[in-house]
């Protein structure tokens, strides 16, 4: 199935503190949003990138995406107030005659292509397929700065991105979405509201999201390591 893959970059980063979007931080010499358009030309199946960017930093996406060299058409558009804003306005420029729809945060320079392909392959067979984690460490549910309870981390996973669907699944998901005033932090949630299968498939190698400055600092020296290998 061919797929069309959207690239969430329209954070603004105040988090990092470094006074400019997120995705356009430059992470070792590149832009953060051009390590994710670079592995996403490699990935077997999609014909198409659409990336949601901040109003005014449309002619920075492009220049990414020819640094990475993507052969496949990219679509640039301002996002939204919201991620899920954003991921909304982009799934209105996916073509119709893709059945898939894999989408992606900027913020995961790291993702491999093989962990795209993987997905896409779980929303062929069940509707949607997520990269996600085994919960690792203990969890305590605290109220008042104190712990009320130890929570069992069997059965839990760390959702991440990136996350693969049916194109006409999540264009609903997304339609209703906006309908009934529901907000979620990420696009498998609204899915399993409209009782669609989420298959995990877990990430088998570093998958970081750079959210703040020791992020950033981790991801430099990630970013170094894989120049080196």
């Amino acid at each position: 199935m061919r797929a069309s893959a959207i690239i969430v970059a329209a954070g603004n980063g105040a988090r990092l503190g470094r006074g400019e979007p997120k995705a356009f931080i430059r992470l070792r010499g590149r832009p953060i949003l051009e390590y994710s358009l670079a592995t996403m030309a490699a990935v077997t199946g999609i014909d198409e990138i659409v990336v949601a960017v901040p109003i005014g930093m449309e002619s920075a996406a492009r220049a990414c995406a020819a640094a990475a060299r993507v052969v496949a058409p990219v679509k640039i558009t301002a996002g939204g107030s919201e991620r899920q804003d954003s991921v909304r306005i982009a799934l209105a420029l996916t073509s119709a005659e893709n059945e898939l729809v894999i989408i992606h945060d900027a913020a995961r320079p790291f993702a491999a292509a093989a962990l795209f392909e993987r997905c896409l392959e779980g929303a062929a067979r069940l509707g949607s397929a997520i990269a996600a984690i085994p919960v690792s460490d203990t969890l305590k549910q605290v109220k008042d700065g104190r712990v009320q309870a130890t929570v069992t981390r069997a059965g839990l996973w760390c959702a991440q991105t990136p996350q693969a669907f049916r194109r006409s699944m999540i264009i609903e998901a997304h339609a209703r979405a906006k309908r009934e005033k529901i907000g979620a932090t990420d696009d498998a949630d609204l899915a399993e509201r409209m009782g669609i299968a989420v298959e995990i498939v877990e990430s088998p190698g570093p998958n970081l999201k750079i959210t703040t400055a020791a992020d950033f600092q981790l991801a430099e020296a990630m970013a170094a390591a894989l120049a080196r290998a």
